[in-house]
């Protein structure tokens, strides 16, 4: 089994619609094999990965952002990726001189796409500018006083703008603004928060939906009746719950027997994904991001004394309800009659769920150092991910149908 940490970050167009993910990656062997620092050890695992994992269940069928090394550039190792599939990034602290460029120069003529990663100073690139794709500019590292000159400077050469390590929607709109292609970064994951504006209906039935959802000890008979009242949410739910990522030996055919067969607490944690569903003016990852966030934390539970598998998933899923609706969470949970463990791991990252949340946000945003919780192993948490990662890509594709 391939001893790393895997991850991926996605890559918006202007329309807020996913191009690509730059996969993340952490050796746990970076002392072994023949190279001579973690860098190259690192590569070696970006290859394994591809072989063991597959592309296709860490992308999809968007583009792969690739990081590699100087000797993988002047292909002293192999390099078997595909050429209409990566896009190879060269990191910023890659020597230039002539033999680079002359490798780069090759990788374009044969059809790979190249992006040059965390660019702080165009000036110093060079004929780089010249042979790349896409230029990545680190809004942390650059001065912005100097953003819109870098940005004239750029686009005197044939490559798209992104703009990466975006934080805050508001910095999304100015980058936006400024005319970059592409945007990278966690400012999807933050509510952009209007005051003095009331709540869209949409949202506004959603909030009141979940509350209904939310009521503690509700009854059996309540939540078929809330599912059974709305043909929409029921027909959502009873196609996920039949689809062959469950492989169930029999047809459900009815809420009731849904409930019946699945329990309570897990019906209603379905019922509450399909309700955020329903929100269409937010980014499709959003939802996608929820839905890992909630199946890592569901599986991960298995940790605790008390395996309260649908409270990791409830937590993990509405860990982005701020940025659903718009809203700050502590108004957000004001109106939900969630359990005090959901409640303060969502606002403070307490308590084990709270401990797990971090865990898995972490591993989310790529913060290896973080990924940590008592008693988990390194191999277990990245299995959770990628077993996650499958389930959120099948059900999403089951909700858009």
């Amino acid at each position: 089994m391939l001893e790393a940490f895997v991850g991926r970050q996605p890559i918006y167009n202007r329309e807020l619609k996913v191009i690509g993910y730059e996969l993340l990656f952490r050796s746990y062997k970076a002392d072994q094999a023949q190279f001579q620092n973690g860098d190259q050890a690192t590569s070696e695992v970006v290859l394994n990965a591809f072989m063991e994992i597959g592309l296709e269940q860490l992308v999809g069928n968007h583009l792969a952002f690739v990081n590699l090394t100087r000797n993988f550039i002047l292909e002293k190792y192999s390099l078997p990726l595909p050429k209409d599939r990566v896009v190879l990034e060269v990191l910023e602290d890659i020597t230039l001189d002539e033999e680079l460029i002359k490798a780069l120069r090759l990788l374009s003529s044969r059809g790979y796409q190249i992006a040059l990663d965390d660019v702080v100073n165009p000036y110093e690139l060079g004929p780089l500018l010249d042979i790349a794709d896409i230029a990545k500019l680190d809004l942390i590292a650059v001065e912005q006083a100097r953003l819109e000159e870098f940005i004239t400077l750029l686009r005197q050469h044939k490559v798209k703008l992104l703009a990466e390590k975006v934080e805050t929607p508001e910095v999304f709109e100015l980058c936006k603004d400024l005319g970059f292609d592409y945007f990278q970064g966690y400012f999807f994951c933050k509510p952009k928060v209007v005051k003095g504006h009331r709540m869209p209906a949409m949202r506004l039935s959603v909030l009141r939906l979940l509350a209904k959802l939310q009521v503690p000890d509700i009854q059996f008979e309540e939540l078929e009746e809330i599912v059974s009242q709305d043909v929409s949410l029921s027909y959502k739910l009873l196609r996920l719950i039949n689809s062959a990522f469950y492989a169930r030996p029999m047809e459900i055919k009815s809420i009731r027997q849904a409930l019946t067969l699945l329990g309570l607490k897990q019906v209603q944690a379905w019922v509450s994904l399909l309700v955020l569903s329903r929100i269409d003016d937010k980014p499709h990852e959003l939802m996608v991001t929820a839905m890992v966030r909630a199946k890592m934390c569901e599986l991960l539970t298995g940790s605790f004394k008390e395996k309260r598998a649908e409270a990791g998933f409830m937590t993990g899923l509405f860990s982005v309800l701020d940025a659903l609706l718009d809203l700050p969470l502590k108004e957000i949970l004001a109106s939900l009659p969630l359990s005090d463990d959901i409640a303060h791991a969502l606002l403070y990252q307490e308590g084990n769920l709270g401990a797990l949340l971090h865990c898995v946000i972490a591993y989310e945003r790529g913060n290896w150092e973080e990924v940590l919780y008592p008693g988990l192993e390194v191999g277990t948490i990245r299995d959770a991910y990628l077993q996650a990662l499958r389930w959120a890509t099948e059900v999403s594709s089951l909700l858009e149908r």
